[in-house]
């Protein structure tokens, strides 16, 4: 991770800049300064980040601190109201940004105006009172910057599309069907999120099925989760990595999958959830909620452990453990933003069915 470590940007000098020279640099160090407070809200704002906003900050008022004498002659050259670009009109794309363009579209102009500023500075007439090697460098701390704040976005993004149905693909419980198919059956019954989990299969073997669910997945506009494996995950391009309590710790993982990728863990108490979600976890599965054929050392909870664990985060809970259409109320009820199941839906002679009945009784409970 690259650091920003700046402590002057413009150097005092008795020296005056020519009009026009003052007025290149007026209008570039105003982009910096609205292109960097947008991305430092949405930091804030948004995301909840605190370091990447600290450092989105310490970026800005570096930036724009110069001496008073500077900063007059800036100002005293502007010309707002004979501005040419006034009365330009904004391109047709401009208006039809998502959040994530805007966050780019901004970066980008930090990024042109430092450049621009680098340039500036080597002129003979900024007579030495512009640093180009500190635009320079503020300019590649900014590439840093704004790839991990696109990629929290991303994870944001995906976080919230942890809901409804989630179906683990588990190659013990496929019988005699590929896991193609019984992923497509899945999805074509509403399931949102997939998750393979396979613990015999060679890695070289379970690349190729990860790769191809992928693709599913991605077909069915679904999530693709990938169990244990972070390796697999980042060949991969899941959208996730799911870890269990004796895996790699989820501080570990984030250092290593990409920034984008979503990580969730599963917990059997309010303690292991608040520890998940201070590492880095972006969704938290709870179980188990009732005895599962799926997992026989699995430890029963039940909805009143979720419900606890509701009270004490706000990352998107997953139910996990002998839910099927009967009990799936109890559970939306404790708090679960999705349901994940094996059995309920593996165990069925048809998958697609089985899954569109689960998905009809979370739309009925959630109702």
């Amino acid at each position: 991770m690259i650091e920003w470590a700046v402590t002057a940007v413009i150097v005092v000098s008795p020296y005056e800049m020519p009009h026009q020279v003052l007025r290149l640099v007026d209008a570039s160090m105003n982009r910096v300064g609205e292109g960097l407070r947008l991305l430092e809200d949405v930091a804030r704002l948004l995301l909840d980040d605190a370091v990447l906003t600290g450092r989105l900050r310490a970026m800005r008022h570096e930036l724009l601190t110069s001496d008073a004498s500077l900063q007059l002659e800036l100002v005293g050259a502007r010309d707002a109201a004979g501005d040419v670009g006034v009365d330009t009109q904004a391109a047709p794309g401009d208006r039809l940004r998502d959040l994530t363009l805007t966050v780019i579209a901004n970066a980008r102009r930090v990024q042109e105006s430092l450049r621009s500023l680098e340039e500036l500075a080597k002129l003979p007439e900024a007579g030495g009172r512009l640093d180009s090697d500190r635009f320079k460098h503020a300019r590649f701390s900014l590439y840093a910057l704004e790839q991990e704040l696109l990629g929290r976005l991303t994870r944001r993004d995906r976080s919230k599309r942890i809901r409804g149905l989630y179906v683990i693909i588990d190659t013990v419980f496929i019988g005699g069907r590929t896991h193609a198919q019984v992923t497509v059956q899945a999805l074509r019954g509403g399931a949102g999120v997939i998750q393979l989990r396979d613990k015999t299969t060679g890695r070289a073997e379970l690349l190729e099925i990860a790769r191809g669910l992928k693709a599913l997945c991605h077909e069915h506009g679904a999530l693709f989760v990938m169990n244990d494996y972070l390796d697999i995950a980042v060949a991969t391009g899941a959208d996730g990595l799911h870890l269990g309590q004796g895996d790699l710790p989820l501080g570990e993982a984030r250092r290593l999958v990409p920034l984008d990728m979503l990580l969730g863990t599963s917990c059997t108490s309010v303690e292991l959830a608040a520890a998940a979600e201070a590492q880095g976890a972006d969704y938290i599965a709870v179980g188990s909620m009732y005895p599962t054929l799926s997992k026989e050392t699995a430890v029963v909870v039940g909805p009143e452990m979720l419900q606890k664990v509701r009270q004490k985060t706000s990352r998107p809970l997953v139910a996990i453990g002998g839910i099927n259409r009967g009990n799936v109320g109890e559970v939306v009820r404790a708090g679960a933003d999705s349901i994940c199941v094996i059995s309920a839906v593996l165990g069925s002679d048809n998958p697609e069915e089985a899954a569109r009945q689960l998905v009809v009784a979370l739309e009925e409970s959630s109702g």
